[in-house]
């Protein structure tokens, strides 16, 4: 068959289609979802000559392998990982011409967690909400891809980039959130404060795209019971009742009851998508909120 789609050999772990995402929708309760590690998404998507928004295939931990019906360009980034065309070694982090029906293997990353595909034409799943994004918490998007799997691909547009390797930030050694504190830093004691932004924490096995879990020391609360629900943003650092923060990521909840001890600087983020468990935490204080 040559019509452009791209058949899912092996889906690996955790394959999903992402894109920006459903962001301005949180009032609706619908998270924003989108690729968790957006600058290498959107870097992919340049290699092959798709638009930074076009929607890629995010892998998590082994990878994957496609077989497309039409050629195509593609270009794999993220953690870095061995790629191959019919078992031939090809070049990652620059555009690659995969002909019809030949297989490409996305493998296992060598350091990190999350790979990105960009395929020439993106990934034309049918959009919802304006996004063809993959949101596990709620269902919304299309499902996690199981081997099998068809997906239609768009019309390429501009060129590819004439590039042969596409500089990327490694995968973190050490991963470093800088923080602002607030909203609820009340509800802990001020050596629950030092503890957060002076103490070692390392990344769970449990992390996931709705959050990053950490493990070490626990944070001791002020306030006892619950908030009502309100209202969550992308980097809340929650902190449930075992006292160990959590970061939330792109599938995050847009409500909840646990206090919010600080926020992630947004530009951080990226970085947690690649941080693989035991990783090294670092929680380092910005400022405080106005007035405090």
């Amino acid at each position: 068959m040559t019509d452009r789609a791209l058949v899912v050999v092996r889906a690996g772990a955790l394959t999903t289609v992402q894109d920006r995402g459903r962001p301005g929708h949180a009032h609706l309760g619908v998270p924003r979802s989108g690729a968790l590690d957006g600058p290498a998404a959107a870097l992919v998507n340049r290699l092959v000559g798709n638009p930074p928004g076009a929607a890629v295939l995010e892998t998590t931990l082994d990878g994957c392998a496609l077989r497309p019906r039409a050629p195509v360009t593609i270009a794999v980034g993220g953690a870095p990982c061995p790629v191959r065309v019919d078992g031939r070694p090809v070049a990652w982090a620059a555009p690659v011409r995969v002909p019809a029906d030949a297989l490409l293997e996305v493998g296992a990353p060598t350091r990190g967690v999350r790979g990105y595909v960009a395929v020439s034409g993106g990934i034309a799943v049918e959009p919802v909400l304006g996004s063809r994004s993959t949101d596990l918490l709620s269902g919304l998007g299309p499902p996690a891809l199981t081997n099998g799997t068809v997906l239609p691909l768009g019309r390429p547009g501009a060129p590819h980039a004439r590039v042969d390797v596409a500089p990327q930030p490694a995968p973190p050694a050490e991963l470093i959130l800088r923080v602002t504190v607030g909203p609820r830093d009340d509800w802990f004691t001020p050596a629950a404060l030092r503890v957060l932004t002076t103490r070692a924490y390392r990344v769970s096995p449990a992390a996931n795209r709705i959050g990053l879990r950490t493990e070490g020391p626990v944070l001791e609360r002020a306030v006892g019971g619950e908030l009502p629900s309100e209202g969550m943003v992308l980097g809340a650092v929650q902190v449930p009742p075992d006292g160990r923060p959590v970061v939330f990521l792109a599938d995050h909840p847009t409500t909840g009851g646990y206090p919010v001890i600080a926020v992630v600087h947004p530009s951080d983020l990226p970085a947690a998508a690649q941080a693989a468990p035991g990783t090294p935490i670092r929680f380092v204080r910005m400022s405080d909120r106005a007035g405090r």
